[in-house]
C-alpha cells in the first residue's frame, strides 16, 4: 500500500501537469492550422505548422527518455515545459514579423514540451502496483479533461486580443509552461540506478520490437494516435471552410478534448475487468464509427459527433495499447523501450499531419471532397491494427505468456 501511496501523489502532480501545461496542445492544434493558413505560400501547407511540431516530438523522444533515465523524470518533465515557452516566443515573433519559415521553427521546438508529455502517462506507472498500473495511467489521461475546457477558451479569449491575430494565444502559451514548471517540484519518482558491472541490460531494441505483445501494442497505439491526429488536424479548417465561424471550430476542439480524456475516469476500470485487448478493439471501432459519421455530412452536428467519437476511440486504443506496452517491459529496458516507443508512435503522428492538409486542401476540388478523402484514409490503418491485434489474439501462447 506504501508504494501505491506515493503513486497517487504522483499522479496528483501530473494531473495537475495535465491539465495546466496540458492546455497548450488544444490551443494549438486549434489555431496553429488556422494560422498557418494565413501565413503559408499556399494552402496545401497550412497544416505544415503542426506537423513541425509532430516532427519536432518525434525526433525528441528518445533523447528525452534517455535524458530521463539518466536525470530522473523530473528534470525532464521541466526541460519540456521551457521547450513549450521558447517554442510558443518564436511562433510568436513568426505571427508578429509575418514569417511563416520561423512560426514553423517555433512550433518544431514545441514538439519538445509534447514530446514530454507523452511520457506522463509513463510516469504514473513507475511507481504503481501491477493493480494500480492501469487506473494510475487513465486517471493521468483524465487530466486532459480539464486542459480540454482551458484550452479552448483560452483561445476564444485571446485570439483577437491583439491586432496581430493569435499572437494573444501564443502569449498565454508561454505563461502556461512557465507557471507549470513550478508544479513538479511535488513529483517524487526515483531516478533510475546507473547499471552496474554485469547487471541484466534487457533485451535489445531489435528484439523488443519483435516481441509479439510490444509490436502489436505500438502498431495499436500509434494508429488511434495517427488516426485522430489525422482528423482533429484538418477539423478546423473543414469546420470554417463550411461556412462556419472560429469559434464554432473551438467548440469542436473543446468537444473532442473532453472526449479523448473523459472516459480516462473509468478506462483504467474497464481494461482491468475485460482485458486489454477487448478494450484497444472496442477503441478502433469507435475510430471507425467516427469517420462514418463524418463522411455522412458537414452540418455542425456532424462534425461534433464524429470529433466526440474520435476522442473516446483514441482513449481506449491509446491507453489500451499504453498499458500492454507497459506490462511487457522489463525495468532495465524502461528507457528505451519508451523512447522507441514514443519514436515509432510519432513518426506515425508525423504522416498523418502532414498529410492532413494535403488531403484537405488539395486533394479535392471542394472543403467538403478534402474532408471526405481525409475520413477515408483512416480505413486501411483500421484495418492493419485490427488485424494485428486479431492475430495477437488467435497466436499460441509460450508458457511465459499463459
Amino acid at each position: 500500500m506504501s508504494q501505491d501511496a506515493l503513486a497517487k501523489r504522483n499522479v496528483l502532480v501530473l494531473v495537475g501537469a495535465q491539465a495546466i501545461l496540458g492546455a497548450q496542445m488544444p490551443m494549438i492544434f486549434t489555431i496553429a492550422g488556422l494560422a498557418g493558413n494565413s501565413l503559408a505560400p499556399s494552402h496545401c501547407w497550412a497544416t505544415l505548422p503542426i506537423t513541425c511540431t509532430v516532427i519536432g516530438s518525434m525526433l525528441t523522444a528518445t533523447p528525452i527518455s534517455a535524458y530521463m533515465q539518466k536525470y530522473g523524470r523530473r528534470a525532464g518533465f521541466v526541460l519540456g515545459a521551457m521547450g513549450g515557452a521558447l517554442g510558443a516566443a518564436i511562433g510568436a515573433y513568426g505571427l508578429s514579423t509575418a514569417n511563416f519559415a520561423l512560426f514553423c521553427l517555433g512550433a518544431f521546438i514545441t514538439g519538445i514540451y509534447m514530446s514530454a508529455q507523452g511520457f506522463y502517462r509513463f510516469a504514473a506507472a513507475d511507481t504503481a502496483s501491477d493493480d494500480f498500473r492501469p487506473k494510475a495511467i487513465s486517471w493521468v489521461m483524465a487530466g486532459g479533461l480539464l486542459s480540454a475546457v482551458i484550452g479552448p477558451q483560452i483561445v476564444k479569449v485571446t485570439s483577437d486580443s491583439m491586432a496581430v491575430p493569435f499572437l494573444g494565444t501564443y502569449l498565454a502559451v508561454i505563461g502556461l509552461n512557465l507557471v507549470g514548471v513550478f508544479l513538479f517540484a511535488g513529483l517524487k519518482i526515483p531516478t533510475p540506478k546507473a547499471p552496474v558491472a554485469g547487471a541484466p541490460l534487457g533485451r535489445t531494441r531489435a528484439e523488443m520490437i519483435r516481441t509479439p505483445q510490444i509490436a502489436v501494442a505500438m502498431i495499436c497505439a500509434t494508429v488511434s494516435y495517427a488516426l485522430m491526429n489525422l482528423v482533429m488536424t484538418s477539423s478546423p479548417l473543414a469546420v470554417v471552410g463550411c461556412g462556419f465561424q472560429t469559434a464554432n471550430a473551438a467548440d469542436v476542439v473543446t468537444a473532442h478534448v473532453l472526449a479523448m480524456y473523459a472516459p480516462s475516469f473509468f478506462t483504467g476500470h474497464v481494461i482491468a475487468r475485460f482485458g486489454v485487448e477487448r478494450v484497444i478493439a472496442l477503441g478502433l471501432t469507435i475510430l471507425a464509427a467516427a469517420g462514418a459519421v463524418a463522411m455522412a455530412g458537414v452540418e455542425l452536428e456532424n462534425f461534433f459527433i464524429a470529433l466526440i467519437l474520435l476522442g473516446i476511440g483514441w482513449n481506449f486504443g491509446f491507453i489500451g495499447a499504453t498499458t500492454m506496452l507497459t506490462s511487457a517491459q522489463r525495468p532495465e529496458e524502461r528507457g528505451r523501450l519508451q523512447g522507441l516507443n514514443d519514436l515509432v508512435v510519432f513518426a506515425g503522428v508525423t504522416t498523418a499531419s502532414f498529410s492532413s492538409g494535403g488531403l484537405m486542401n488539395c486533394s479535392g476540388g471542394s472543403v467538403q471532397q478534402g474532408w471526405q478523402l481525409v475520413n477515408m484514409a483512416m480505413l486501411p490503418f483500421l484495418v492493419l491494427a485490427g488485424g494485428a491485434l486479431i492475430w495477437l489474439w488467435l497466436r499460441p501462447k509460450t508458457p511465459t505468456e499463459a
